[in-house]
């Protein structure tokens, strides 16, 4: 009972604490190089702020396209997912087990994560 109860209190910890960051795009339109450093050419697998390859032009060009067209980053970011897979997205989805993935914690609560799972590993 023990474990399952320390357990729930650290996928909450993390949880709270990746849903305390900020959103892509919360305060107004998305830039261009926020989603660019956000976003993975599917052809080199680098960010695309650091890509000239073709397709990550036409996806930098799309992205500015649909930027001025109003599109929140979430829109732009759900139509390249949805061409291209979830592959495009340079970080871990924020559910499941990718959310374990999130390095968002400050240094006290990063610490109290580690005590707990030291406690885990015997």
């Amino acid at each position: 009972m023990k474990l399952a109860a320390s357990l729930a209190m650290l996928v909450a910890l993390v949880w709270a604490a990746a849903a305390a960051g900020p959103a892509v795009g919360a305060q107004g339109r998305p830039s261009a190089a926020q989603l660019e450093s956000e976003l993975v050419c599917p052809v080199c697998e680098t960010t695309l702020d650091q890509s000239d390859s073709p397709i990550a032009e036409r996806m930098k060009a799309f992205i500015r396209a649909r930027i001025a067209a109003g599109d929140s980053a979430k829109q732009i970011e759900d139509k390249l997912v949805a061409q291209f897979g979830p592959g495009v997205l340079a970080t871990p989805s924020k559910s499941g087990f990718g959310l374990l993935a999130w390095r968002v914690l400050d240094p006290e609560l990063e610490r109290r994560v580690d005590e707990e799972l030291a406690r885990f590993e015997g």
